[in-house]
């Protein structure tokens, strides 16, 4: 197919050459017009296209793989480079002659520019930004996109947004910039057809290829972003509606919950984008080298719940629940995270999921002391929203620990500051929880293991040629020593803790030659769990098709609360062994497509409840001991 493409597309340009624009004289001097053209277009292109795909990973001529669009990318380039060699060479020979007009240009024609500019600048835009959000956030959900776009952007990354400017701002900047030079231009364009002129661009000419370029530019843009981030789904997430919430929802205000006496303390770490695809093949990941030693060293001593019949496995992503923020919701409610009606639904103190109950409202009711702590902002997404609304937790983010004065003033790394730093201040704020006296819940994310590559800091060995893998073995390293720490305080022997990647890594480099048919789940661990639950039998903890939610009652589960029907909001216990939404709805995968197909619809319970609930604090009325 490469050859066949290269050769008809060189021709194609030959042709024009020959028979158009250097016109041979006899059907040799045809010929090797045609020869030369086809040579010459297609040992320029080929230059081309190995930037191209190599820029890839997957160059034509290190012939590093098979890549099945080079060939019609190598024939595009001849055909649009061997016209532009085509025009020069006319120009050269005064084949083709500008010439400057002094007609004047109507209101009618400066409004048809103006508009082909605007168009042209739309429809280039979306098609740069949808291929760095593409290429940068891998397989990001129309979901996420939509909150997002609503949710505080404070303390993204340097590092991804400064892509952003050499990316699609960029390019954008410079095709806008020619093809503005070419829309107001007053030149007219003449093409020497033997003794005669014929006009081939004239300034109405202009007009009319300047609109029909900026439509299809536009039409491109939308159709490329429609598909790539299936915004089709935006008719489900607005127009069709579904009961599943509704009908599977166990409200916590009206499940009865038992505590212990001793209430046991709750430390939860959210491993950014920590996944068991990371492990080596034997163990169910995907590499040579297991990155993640220490912490399946670790997991001996603890419970997993895994999708397969080995050890290790985790939950499956659904929709509502591939980035950090959702993973927080998803896990200290139950429930998934759904695109807000209108813009105000997210990032305010009044309004961040009003009408939900979640872990931290439970244990505030409690009586349990409550920290959160990551090293970027909190006001990130909302979470400082989400988390002061919902448990009154002290929020020791980037600004927090600043204004305790454990960072220098003008410190900042990346996205605020590292993983290793957030230990050391993590041993602290635990040292303080001990002392008050009260049952604790803190809860910890780490960031160094987040996308572009991951951050690697000063203490972070290299010994691997691939950056984010050195940084996945450095931070699965550095957790286990926090958790060796922890368990050598006199408070460990009360404490559970809850050690899970919040959501698949959206690292595009890393992933690009994985199959499609590998199952990523992220990471999960529970270490210290409630008396009994230690030796739950396998059945509970091998072959469980599960999803963020189920964490809510298992977490709480794991510190002793005994819940009835062992379900609370969409989630179900899995120390229990009750079946789980996706295992009722189906076998396997089947139950799983079911389940997510349903959160993409509309719901109306959870947009008056969830979203516009007036908030109240959590009734402990059906709280008692044990």
């Amino acid at each position: 197919m490469f050859i066949a493409l290269a050769v008809i597309s060189g021709i194609i340009v030959g042709l024009i050459d020959a028979f158009a624009v250097r016109r041979g004289k006899g059907f040799v001097s045809c010929i090797l017009i045609i020869l030369s053209d086809l040579l010459g277009t297609n040992i320029i292109a080929i230059y081309f296209t190995e930037l191209v795909s190599a820029y890839y990973e997957k160059g034509i001529l290190s012939l590093k793989n098979e890549w099945t669009l080079t060939p019609f990318v190598h024939a595009a380039f001849v055909l649009v480079l061997g016209l532009i060699w085509v025009f020069v060479i006319g120009v050269v020979d005064g084949k083709f002659r500008f010439c400057r007009t002094d007609m004047k240009i109507e209101k009618k024609q400066r409004t048809i520019k103006a508009l082909s500019i605007i168009l042209f600048t739309l429809g280039m835009a979306a098609i740069f930004g949808t291929y760095w959000g593409v290429s940068t956030f891998s397989a990001i959900a129309p979901d996420q996109l939509l909150i997002n776009m609503v949710s505080p952007k404070e303390a993204t990354s340097d590092d991804v947004m400064n892509t952003l400017w050499t990316g699609p701002v960029l390019k954008t900047t410079a095709v806008v910039f020619f093809f503005v030079v070419f829309t107001l231009s007053n030149r007219i364009l003449y093409f020497k057809r033997k003794d005669k002129e014929v006009c081939l661009i004239s300034v109405n000419g202009r007009c009319v290829i300047s609109l029909v370029l900026a439509a299809v530019s536009l039409i491109s843009g939308i159709s490329y972003g429609a598909c790539a981030f299936n915004l089709n789904e935006l008719y489900n997430m607005y127009v069709k509606s579904s009961t599943f919430i509704e009908d599977n929802y166990a409200d916590p205000n009206d499940v009865k919950m038992q505590f212990p006496a001793k209430k046991r303390n709750l430390i939860h770490i959210y491993l950014e984008s920590m996944e068991n695809s990371y492990l080596s093949e034997d163990m169910g990941g995907y590499l040579d080298e297991n990155l993640m030693k220490p912490l399946t060293d670790l997991s001996k001593e603890g419970i997993i719940f895994s999708h397969t019949e080995k050890v290790f496995g985790g939950p499956i992503s659904t929709t509502g629940c591939v980035w950090s923020v959702a993973s927080m919701v998803n896990m200290s409610t139950g429930l998934t995270m759904k695109p807000p009606i209108n813009g105000k639904n997210y990032g305010s103190p009044e309004t961040f999921l009003p009408g939900a109950v979640t872990t931290g409202d439970i244990l505030q009711s409690q009586g349990y002391e409550q920290s959160l702590m990551f090293g970027a902002s909190a006001r990130f997404g909302g979470l400082n929203y989400f988390f002061g609304t919902h448990g009154d937790f002290k929020i020791l983010d980037f600004s927090g620990v600043k204004r305790l004065g454990w960072l220098p003033k003008n410190y900042r790394v990346r996205w605020g500051y590292e993983d290793d730093k957030l230990y050391e201040f993590a041993k602290r704020e635990l040292t303080r929880l001990d002392g008050t006296g009260k049952p604790f819940h803190f809860v910890m994310e780490t960031a160094d293991t987040h996308f572009p590559d991951g951050y690697v800091g000063p203490n972070t060995p290299t010994p691997r040629n691939n950056q984010y893998a050195n940084v996945i073995a450095y931070s699965a390293s550095e957790v286990t020593k926090f958790v060796r720490w922890i368990q050598e305080q006199s408070f460990y022997e009360n404490t559970t803790i809850v050690i899970i990647g919040d959501h698949l890594s959206m690292d595009t480099k890393f992933f690009r030659d994985f199959e499609d048919s590998y199952l990523r789940t992220t990471f999960n661990l529970i270490l210290n769990p409630a008396e009994g639950l230690i030796d739950i039998p396998e059945s509970c903890t091998k072959n469980r098709y599960w999803f963020n939610v189920d964490m809510f009652p298992t977490i709480l589960a794991s510190i002793g609360v005994k819940i009835e029907g062992d379900r609370l909001g969409l989630g179900t216990n899995l120390f229990s062994g009750e079946p789980t939404l996706i295992e009722k709805n189906g076998n396997g995968m089947e139950g799983w497509e079911f389940v997510n197909e349903e959160l993409k619809y509309k719901s109306e319970m959870y947009n008056e409840k969830i979203l516009q609930g007036t908030y109240k604090p959590f009734d402990p009325k059906n709280i008692s001991e044990y």
